[in-house]
């Protein structure tokens, strides 16, 4: 059963209704489950964390007088839970970016995701205060929109689709975007439009982690 059938109750793929009268729908998408894999559920950090408990596992049967091939005899073990445990977590990403659908509108970022209880964020342009890109040298990357405060947006509601590392003020995102630069485009000018007359090109480039980041404010009218 495909996505379309999951959620054949949506007026509009993505959509929990038809959209009123004036707004446009802009651009839509989903996260690539592989990168999904890698960002959210950390599959090589788990693959890496399998490794070193091996090679210590060797390490420590060699140091202790056994032969090689005894020090090897209790990897299969360890190998099958390391398969068991990337499967599960590569098995989950898939699931997530299956049922997720990123929409953006002239008036809002709206998020549609979950598994067993799928919900949908609704998240309107005037409330969001930055939007920050995410760059990766292949090209891919996310789009994060930090809310204007007191506003607030629980961050395991919004899990996977959250910037990592923002718990006290989690931020929606576009994540595990395959091409992240049309859709950075696209959302600084909405939130440009969204913002009235362009004032400014307020772009904040930064690196970090090998990752270019660029802040847009909601008057950028350029994209990042």
């Amino acid at each position: 059963m495909d996505d379309h059938d999951d959620f054949a109750f949506e007026p509009i793929r993505g959509l929990p209704e038809r959209l009123p009268q004036g707004e446009r729908l802009i651009w839509q998408g989903a996260p690539d489950w592989r990168l999904l894999a890698v960002e959210a559920f950390h599959v090589r950090k788990v693959a890496v964390y399998f490794a070193v408990i091996a090679a210590l596992q060797v390490g420590s049967a060699m140091s202790g007088g056994e032969p090689a091939v005894a020090a090897l005899s209790g990897l299969w073990m360890l190998g099958l839970s390391a398969a068991g445990a990337l499967a599960i977590l590569c098995g989950l990403a898939w699931l997530y970016a299956r049922t997720t659908v990123y929409s953006l509108t002239s008036r809002r970022i709206v998020i549609r995701a979950g598994l067993a209880l799928p919900g949908t964020l609704n998240l309107p342009l005037s409330l969001v205060e930055t939007a920050t890109v995410a760059r990766r040298a292949n090209g891919a990357g996310g789009v994060a929109f930090a809310v204007t405060k007191p506003n607030r947006v629980a961050w395991m509601v919004a899990w996977p689709n959250a910037r990592p590392w923002r718990f006290n003020h989690p931020e929606p995102m576009f994540r595990a975007l395959a091409d992240v630069e049309p859709v950075a485009r696209l959302v600084g000018e909405a939130l440009a439009e969204c913002a009235g007359p362009v004032k400014s090109a307020a772009i904040r480039p930064a690196r970090a982690k090998g990752k270019t980041e660029a802040g847009l404010l909601p008057d950028a009218g350029q994209p990042a």
